[in-house]
């Protein structure tokens, strides 16, 4: 092996861009400047639009292409390791044993909570649900969490009911990555060994921030009731002639639209959403559902912007209360409302909190400072691999 592993980047992309996408990609381009030689190997949903139902399911639960594709991928590119961002559904866990017969260590993202809650997000009825936590997810089918479909929830739950009892996630994947503290107890919890568990964070790249005016408050991300989108609404509804801008796609972008203190801006560019954000005086985070990291808060910091957010999962580890930005009560739109009317009262507090989210920034989500931690975690792993054949030796 060279100083500088060979790494095959796996990623699984979803039929709506988003932030693992973005993620799997940035990680790619920073391998690559750092003097990695990096492959691709990926499926993209839209595939699913041509396969049966039944091939769905069955690439769902053991994909014998991804086994096929894998080790002509290892054979051709002979990879020092694998790094997992996605498997599902095309890729699948398959993927996992394929590596381990070939040799080769993988470190697996944890992006979201897929493989502890059908629905990801440990959310039902606008709610937190953890009733599948550390347990065989036959709730999540009789609840139909995987997209209001019972036979859609039972193929996943059989997915992980099946891994499981086969040991995948135990014993086939070398290193896992948590995103912060908090999503990482939360996979202890669920089952994952606590001794192949590290932290390490997404990261931007750096902008250089702007010291002008900044004049309103932002919301960038997916407009669904996850995000708080219901929480914002009764919070501006207490503000009279508050405006809030936001950007971003979704199911609630209509009941946005229509409300009279919201400035929809539809979807931009990276770029045109950091010069928002180098413009803004707060960003507003009501998400009500645990988060895992988002891409959006580290951009929020890398120019300076603090953050309004619920006092809930992740956030609550994130955002220094009173001094990177402001927590608030999870789901009470009124005190987001008093957060808020706060904040536009002390613009000086809040361009101080901007400074310090703009440290917190240069200390923790930086390129450089994400690229050490990785490499850490795959020095790591590869070390795990080779405790691994002598012991089997």
């Amino acid at each position: 092996m060279s100083t500088f592993p060979r790494v095959l980047i796996v990623h699984n992309s979803y039929q709506r861009r988003g932030g693992e996408d973005i993620v799997a990609e940035g990680e790619a381009a920073l391998l690559r400047r750092n003097g990695h030689e990096v492959e691709f190997y990926g499926r993209h949903n839209s595939d699913i639009e041509n396969m049966s139902k039944v091939d769905v399911a069955l690439d769902t639960l053991w994909s014998k292409r991804t086994v096929d594709d894998l080790a002509k991928c290892i054979a051709a590119f002979n990879p020092d390791l694998i790094h997992v961002h996605n498997t599902f559904p095309l890729i699948s866990p398959s993927l996992f044993w394929a590596a381990v017969k070939k040799g080769v260590p993988v470190v697996q993202t944890l992006h979201n909570f897929r493989l502890l809650c059908l629905q990801a997000m440990f959310l039902r009825d606008n709610r937190t649900c953890e009733d599948c936590l550390g347990k065989v997810p036959w709730r999540g089918v009789v609840h139909k969490c995987y997209r209001g479909s019972t036979a859609q929830s039972a193929v996943l739950a059989g997915t992980l009911t099946l891994h499981r009892a086969l040991g995948t996630y135990q014993h086939k994947v070398t290193r896992y990555i948590a995103l912060n503290r908090f999503c990482r107890n939360k996979f202890i919890e669920g089952g994952l060994p606590p001794d192949r568990i590290s932290i390490k964070p997404n990261f931007v790249d750096n902008p250089v921030p702007i010291d002008g005016p900044r004049t309103h408050g932002l919301f960038v991300g997916r407009l669904s009731q996850e995000k708080g989108t219901d929480v914002l609404l009764g919070a501006l509804s207490r503000l009279p002639g508050k405006i809030v801008k936001v950007i971003g796609e979704g199911p609630e972008k209509e009941l946005m639209q229509m409300h009279g203190r919201l400035r929809s801006l539809g979807m931009k560019t990276h770029a045109e959403i950091m010069a928002h954000m180098q413009r803004s005086s707060y960003l507003l985070m009501p998400s009500i559902w645990y988060e895992t990291f988002g891409l959006v808060l580290a951009e929020a910091f890398a120019c300076s912007l603090p953050v309004i957010a619920s006092r809930f999962g992740v956030m609550q580890d994130l955002i220094e209360d009173g001094r990177t930005g402001i927590l608030f009560d999870p789901g009470s739109s009124s005190d987001l409302a008093e957060k808020i009317a706060w904040a536009d009262r002390h613009p000086e507090e809040m361009r101080r909190m901007g400074f310090n989210a703009r440290e917190t920034y240069l200390e923790k989500y930086t390129p450089q400072h994400n690229y050490e931690q990785l490499m850490a975690i795959y020095r790591q792993a590869l070390s795990d691999q080779q405790a691994s054949k002598r012991c089997m030796a």
